[in-house]
């Protein structure tokens, strides 16, 4: 019988903060730029340099720590991590090891398959990026951008409490909607403002060790994390069938061959030679600051799907779906405000604008147009001043274009036509064209009425008022 084998699974998230400034310095953070643009002597690592702590870094940790339900230290300080590398421009990092701002947390995740775990947060710490290399392969040479060094980061460095690829994946879309929720951070994978390594190990079910573990690079999308999960565990459970054993190492997946290779043998924390930075003094956080960060807490998305629930009697389902991106519950929220009719913003958002975003390959985040040209699209066709047919090509364009619903439907001329006068003429008109119809009808077949009103309402370009219609033909039909 073959064995059967449990994966352990630990993650280091590093998160970039939405601070305007560096942790050190006051360099912009903001993403992109020419290379080595956003760069002064204290994130290029000039000798001589002081560093100097960004507070709002200090703030969005805290806000993080406690919206994770960590335990603050309140004396805290940073050390200096020991490694040459050339993106790395001082030798070192500073971090922090011996006294980390936040320490034993816990999330709840609830997984698409029904379970429902605490996973634990072991600590999350405070640091500095480091640059970037950027490898030439016509000049064959690697060249640096330092304008990511010194961008503030935390890591969260969870326990080894997952299992399985899914339960990563619920647990990173937790911590990514958490902290986009406060505002920490746009979490943006493909920007790499949310990185996780992935340290993963094998054991025989029911072993009371864990096995060997190695950490892997280079995760940027989750598809990219759950593949590499997989791959990892396929290739642990290998080496051991075939008696060899697991090493302790660092490797890089590469998404693109969807497999692994060693990067270097894992380094313990002896080997960076840590030790407390001489140019930082302690961060003394007082119980006054814990109570104003905690009072400044927003509502998070597991509160907002109850209160939705609850004030706008929304299903749980529309719930979820509404708040799974910040920006997508601020949009339906100020909506509701202008209009005060939450199941119809509801609708358009989960409906026409789900669908639109699926056609653009878009994300919520990107969303432009404003909720008060939503609001007013709902007004008018609640006035029946459009009808719904009209109201989803406006909606287009507002989803597109940010347009004025009001001014482009005025514009287009796509005001329902309420005019009886017009429309018995169109309707006769439409009759005389189509006595089989109208003799098929007379008949008792009622679907001839369906194609009547269709035609009319194809005349009329989608601008009368359907139940009128509807009135109309009949009324023309049984005289």
């Amino acid at each position: 019988m073959s064995k059967q084998y449990e994966t352990v699974i630990g993650l280091e998230v590093h998160v970039e903060l939405a601070t305007k400034t560096k942790i050190f310095c006051s360099c912009s953070t903001e993403f992109g730029g020419a290379p080595n643009t956003h760069t002064c002597p204290v994130c290029t690592g000039m000798p001589g340099s002081l560093p100097v702590l960004n507070k709002q870094v200090v703030e969005y940790a805290l806000a993080v720590g406690l919206a994770t339900n960590c335990q603050i230290n309140q004396y805290c300080k940073f050390d200096r991590k020991n490694y040459f590398y050339p993106d790395n421009p001082q030798n070192y990092q500073i971090s922090q090891l011996y006294l980390p701002i936040c320490h034993d947390g816990w999330v709840e995740i609830e997984t698409e398959s029904g379970v429902t775990k605490k996973v634990g947060i072991h600590e999350i710490h405070m640091e500095e990026d480091a640059g970037k290399l950027v490898h030439d392969e016509w000049e064959d040479c690697s060249l640096v951008d330092y304008n990511r060094s010194g961008v503030p980061l935390i890591e969260i460095v969870s326990e080894p409490d997952m299992r399985s690829a899914e339960e990563v994946i619920a647990y990173l879309e937790k911590l990514r909607l958490i902290i986009q929720y406060l505002g920490a951070s746009d979490c943006k994978l493909q920007e790499g403002s949310m990185r996780a390594d992935v340290n993963l190990s094998v054991r025989e079910v029911g072993a009371p060790k864990f096995g060997t573990r190695t950490e892997m690079k280079n995760l940027n999308s989750f598809k990219a994390i759950a593949r590499a999960i997989e791959g990892e565990r396929k290739r642990q459970i290998e080496l051991i069938e075939e008696g060899k054993k697991v090493i302790q190492e660092t490797r890089r997946w590469d998404d693109n061959k969807e497999s692994s290779k060693a990067m270097r043998s894992k380094e313990d924390a002896q080997d960076y030679r840590y030790f407390p930075d001489p140019d930082l003094v302690p961060v003394i956080i007082s119980d006054e600051w814990i109570a104003r960060i905690k009072a400044q807490q927003p509502e998070l998305r597991t509160e907002k799907i109850a209160r939705y629930m609850e004030e706008f009697e929304l299903p749980k389902y529309d719930a979820e779906l509404l708040t799974s991106s910040k920006h997508m519950a601020d949009t339906f929220e100020e909506t509701v405000a202008l209009c005060g009719k939450p199941k119809e913003a509801s609708n358009w958002l989960m409906v026409e604008a789900m669908r639109l975003l699926k056609e653009h390959e878009m994300d919520a985040d990107d969303m432009k147009f404003a909720p008060a040209h939503l609001a007013k699209l709902i007004e008018m066709v609640a006035a029946g001043s459009i009808n719904r047919t009209v109201a989803k090509t406006v909606f287009e364009e507002i989803f597109a274009k940010d347009v004025d619903p009001e001014a482009y439907v005025e514009e287009k001329g796509l005001k329902v036509v309420n005019d009886e006068g017009a429309l018995k003429s169109t309707i006769d008109a439409i009759l005389a064209a189509n006595p089989q119809s109208v003799a098929d009808y007379k008949s008792g077949k009622e679907k001839a009425m369906g194609f009547l009103v269709g035609q009319t309402m194809r005349a009329m370009k989608g601008k009368a008022d359907p139940a009128m219609v509807n009135k109309l033909v009949k009324e023309a039909l049984t005289k």
